[in-house]
């Protein structure tokens, strides 16, 4: 067994190390999902978006067993969060990568340790971490035949296969998360949007979209499945807040669940504690907490 270390690329795109990462993910949560909250989906997503600081890439931190990748540290959007993968078979590098970050990633950064890994949580103490009030959670849903949603009349369910309107793409997307006013529709934002969709295991076929009466699109659930796995993830999720209140964001993601089920996923994956999930059958199944140095 030889451990080595080395630095993601510093080059921005779906690159040879990023579809090595890829892999890395997909594996080590082959068998039983071991890091719900970054899965091999949101490695992906966070490519997709233009919030990405692309100025740190090469901060990212890989170990590798010879050739094979077994941990991994890397941010989401910026330098000032740390989130560390490892194979469980090498949780004895956790305090190696702790240190890595530490003399890595920004000061005052913050780092996810999983609630049940006590061992970890030891870890951090010894180097001072403490635990702060700030979580992020996962939440699971069973897929089964016991899935079922009903839609408003006049209202229809599209995949993104079926209609690619990146114009009702950005409008939904921009009124879902609360933007004020008419969505931009420089070049710039849609270009972004386009790339948003561009995942190289993206399938636009599972991205669903809920239709008005009138054209619009209403409603939206993303979502990233491989076939090859069992598990999906849900992201990201939006609703037009005139539409809210009518069953419609339920319609958007249990479609894109099922559509995943009939592919072979057992179950699909959303990062988030909302009651909103709970109410359409997903329930709880890990919590991290943000660590930072006293």
């Amino acid at each position: 067994m030889s451990i080595n270390f080395c630095n993601y690329t510093s080059q921005y795109g779906f690159n040879d190390d990023f579809l090595r990462i890829y892999d890395f993910l997909k594996r080590i949560n082959q068998e039983n999902v071991t890091t719900p909250n970054f899965l091999w989906g949101r490695w992906e997503w966070m490519f997709s978006l233009p919030y990405l600081n692309k100025s740190f890439l090469d901060k990212i931190g890989i170990w590798k067993d010879d050739e094979k990748i077994v941990a991994l540290a890397t941010y989401e959007t910026d330098l000032d969060e740390a989130y560390i993968c490892v194979d469980k078979e090498y949780h004895y590098l956790k305090e190696d990568i702790l240190m890595y970050v530490e003399h890595n990633f920004s000061a005052g950064h913050k780092v996810f340790i999983d609630d049940n890994d006590h061992a970890f949580q030891r870890i951090a103490k010894e180097h001072g971490y403490r635990p702060t009030q700030n979580k992020q959670c996962t939440a699971m849903i069973d897929i089964n035949d016991g899935i079922t949603y009903e839609l408003p009349q006049g209202f229809s369910v599209v995949s993104l296969a079926d209609r690619f309107d990146l114009l009702e793409y950005n409008k939904v997307l921009w009124r879902g998360f609360n933007h004020e006013g008419e969505p931009p529709k420089t070049e710039e934002q849609m270009f972004n949007r386009k790339y948003s969709l561009s995942g190289p295991h993206l399938k636009l076929e599972q991205n669903i979209a809920v239709v008005a009466p009138n054209g619009e699109f209403v409603s939206y659930c993303g979502m990233w499945y491989d076939s090859n796995t069992d598990y999906a993830l849900v992201e990201p999720v939006a609703t037009d807040p005139k539409y809210r209140k009518m069953g419609l964001g339920k319609a958007a993601v249990l479609e894109a669940v099922m559509r995943c089920g009939k592919h072979g996923a057992k179950r699909a994956y959303v990062g988030s504690s909302q009651q909103f999930y709970y109410n359409i059958g997903f329930y709880p199944v890990s919590t991290e907490t943000f660590w930072t140095l006293k």
